[in-house]
């Protein structure tokens, strides 16, 4: 994992760009992860860094990693309390309706032999919520912020295909496949901490987005890396 990858760094937390792509956890097909990065994301510890949430495979953009145990459960319990902020941009197949809003859909995870797992709206399922806003409409497309309040399995991609009618371009699943892949981009993440800085972390709108004809200049500039001094000499102990 290259160093430009690195959004956000100190003792207790890392953040990277993840590329689309990359699964998270080892896939059964035995196709590398982020399992095979994690030696040269270690930064003078002796453990690996460890990831405090999941992004899809195929889905850009800021994950957050912890550094020691302590650090993980600390991190882990601000995702389980809503504390923590996160920003999605994605491109949607489709011109949606209005301009920005809010999605509450229950999820429910449903499987057939024919076409695997999916998660669909279900009114006994986890009850989820998405805020949205649209940042840019072009050539029967709609480039849209999504702003989840709860983290459930595929949350925004549902709330694209099934809450405003248009599935993120490249989504297989809830739409069709594209040659630029999902188009799907974690831009943000903020987490809370108490006593000292926050973890917040903005990675760029990857190249395909550009391709797709959507600038930039539609997501926040990314902040610069945040390195602290204790990455240099490591403590003598990183638990």
């Amino acid at each position: 994992m290259h160093g430009e990858r690195v959004l956000f760094l100190d003792g207790e937390a890392l953040v990277i760009d993840k590329p689309a792509g990359l699964p998270v956890d080892p896939p059964r097909d035995g196709s590398l992860s982020l399992e095979n990065h994690l030696e040269s994301l270690k930064f003078g510890f002796q453990r690996w860094p460890k990831a405090v949430h999941r992004l899809d495979r195929d889905t850009s953009g800021c994950l957050l990693l912890s550094r020691n145990p302590k650090a993980h459960a600390r991190l882990q319990q601000a995702f389980e309390q809503g504390l923590v902020s996160k920003r999605y941009v994605a491109l949607l197949d489709g011109v949606v309706e209005g301009t920005s809003g809010l999605i509450e859909m229950a999820l429910g995870k449903v499987s057939t032999a024919e076409t695997g797992w999916r998660m669909i709206e279900d009114p006994n399922g986890k009850k989820s919520r998405t805020k949205w806003r649209v940042l840019e409409i072009k050539d029967g497309r709609s480039l849209v912020e999504f702003l989840p309040e709860t983290g459930r399995t595929h949350q925004i991609r549902v709330h694209a295909a099934s809450g405003l009618g248009a599935p993120v371009v490249g989504d297989g699943v809830y739409g069709k496949a594209d040659g630029l892949g999902m188009m799907l981009h974690a831009q943000r993440l903020i987490v809370p901490r108490a006593g000292k800085p926050d973890v917040l972390a903005e990675a760029p709108l990857p190249e395909r987005f550009a391709k797709a004809g959507f600038a930039d200049e539609a997501a926040p500039a990314p902040a610069p890396a945040a390195v602290a001094t204790d990455v240099v000499t490591p403590a003598p102990t990183d638990d």
